[in-house]
């Protein structure tokens, strides 16, 4: 559900940036304001967990994520659009880390590799259905049918999550840590606000920096504050376990470049070529597709070869896979452009996949809960940024060439090169993994 959404709505964007009557960059903040509330309520997502029970919490979020569904389809303007974006997020925040959580902690670490890549093919069916679904709906039909869809998908997922999660017996009655949440959420909040605002296209630099800076103390506070009780709502000390911190500093880095292209593409495809919603929803598809791909041999590929190799190895692919979209033209063969994007997902599914096995593979039983909300906040604050620098390069490079707000080939294709360099440089930290690094995921060993 929160895969198709996010993947459906960027075919959508321009239909609903014109029923709106706003700029289709500025929809970004439909997508932005979403992903900003997940990475502020999520830090809290591994407490209420353990305060309420999983299945309850899970239930519960599953519930209120399908109704504020329906409320963005219901919504007549940006700000109301907004408004259930809000409301959806937040629900998405005890969603899919809830469910991520249990999965985690009840597997060994010679079966991680096999089950991160479990967690990963059922959650692409939204990203492979979400290009096509969403042009198909915007269309022939309406946009408003992309966020309809959850309604029955959120009824079957609640009937399931009743028969198949058992009731949690056991609820620690540890105490929120109000202030760890007030700093991080706080925090998070301003950072985000700070990068969509700087996407936009007069630019209040003075704004922006005054948010950032406030942002970086807060949450430099907040990690000081996470040292001096005994149950922080982030515990950062996972941070000293080097293949966690590789996927904190390299690995954020690369789940923006991978997350700026799937915003910036089916812009390139409907604003740059001209192609309808559902056309450049079929093509962006095969993308999707390759990410698909390449699920089974991950698992072979990371057995088989050490982290490091495949990190750096394939992050370059990675980059180069973006530069070459750079060069696509309109009248660029469909076969060839379909082609591309499908080996662009392989490298996407190869290096998310490893990225996200490495940072569960040295932590123990009592830090999985800690890892995975800090892991999980950082791919929403990836996602989030990612689409950001994406709307923020684009206006960059319209304004370098002097087009304003009426986007050319040019513009989109220096976006992409801008990203496969910010690609290339985002591999620096992981020569620092040693080949003799998570073994114990890879069934070898030392």
């Amino acid at each position: 559900m929160e895969n198709l959404d996010s993947t459906a709505i960027t075919t959508a964007i321009p239909k609903m940036a014109q029923d709106f009557s706003v700029d289709p960059v500025t929809m970004s903040m439909g997508i932005t304001s979403y992903v900003i509330m997940l990475a502020v309520f999520i830090p809290i997502s591994g407490w209420f967990a353990e305060r309420f029970g999983t299945r309850n919490i899970f239930s519960i979020a599953i519930a209120g994520f399908t109704i504020s569904s329906a409320l963005c389809g219901l919504s007549y303007s940006l700000p109301i659009f907004i408004g259930a974006r809000i409301l959806q997020g937040i629900f998405g925040a005890l969603m899919v880390p809830v469910g991520r959580l249990a999965v985690l902690s009840n597997t060994e670490k010679k079966d991680l590799v096999t089950t991160i890549a479990y967690l990963s093919w059922p959650g692409l069916a939204g990203p492979i259905c979400g290009p096509f679904l969403g042009g198909f709906f915007t269309t022939y039909f309406t946009w408003h049918w992309i966020f309809f869809v959850n309604v029955p998908l959120g009824i079957i997922a609640i009937l399931l999550t009743f028969k198949y999660i058992p009731k949690s017996t056991q609820h620690f009655k540890k105490k929120l840590d109000w202030v760890g949440f007030l700093l991080s959420g706080i925090g998070l909040l301003a950072f985000m606000i700070g990068i969509e605002l700087a996407s936009e296209t007069h630019i209040n630099l003075a704004l922006v920096i005054s948010l950032f800076v406030g942002a970086l103390i807060l949450l430099g506070i907040s990690v000081w504050h996470s040292f001096k009780i005994e149950h922080p709502l982030i515990d950062y000390s996972v941070m000293k376990i080097r293949t966690f911190k590789v996927t904190f500093t390299s690995g954020t880095i690369t789940q923006i470049v991978i997350n700026t292209a799937p915003y910036v593409l089916p812009l390139f495809f409907q604003i740059g070529f001209g192609m309808s919603a559902f056309n450049a929803g079929l093509l962006y598809m095969f993308s999707m597709i390759g990410n698909l791909a390449m699920k089974p041999a991950t698992i072979w590929i990371t057995r088989k070869f050490n982290f490091k190799a495949v990190l750096v190895v394939n992050g370059l692919l990675l980059a180069l896979a973006v530069f070459l979209q750079s060069y696509l033209q309109p009248e660029t063969p469909y076969w060839l452009m379909a082609a591309l994007l499908f080996c662009s997902g392989l490298t996407r599914s190869m290096q998310y996949s490893s990225m996200n096995t490495l940072a569960f593979a040295d932590i123990n039983d009592k830090e999985m809960n800690n890892a995975n909300t800090l892991n999980s906040t950082l791919r929403q604050i990836a996602l989030a940024t990612g689409i950001s620098i994406g709307a923020l390069l684009l206006h960059l490079s319209a304004n370098y060439h002097g087009n304003g707000s009426n986007y050319q080939v040019e513009d989109f294709q220096l976006t992409l090169q801008i990203i496969a360099i910010i690609g290339v440089l985002a591999i620096y930290d992981f020569f620092t993994i040693k080949k003799t690094d998570a073994l114990n995921v890879r069934n070898k060993k030392a």
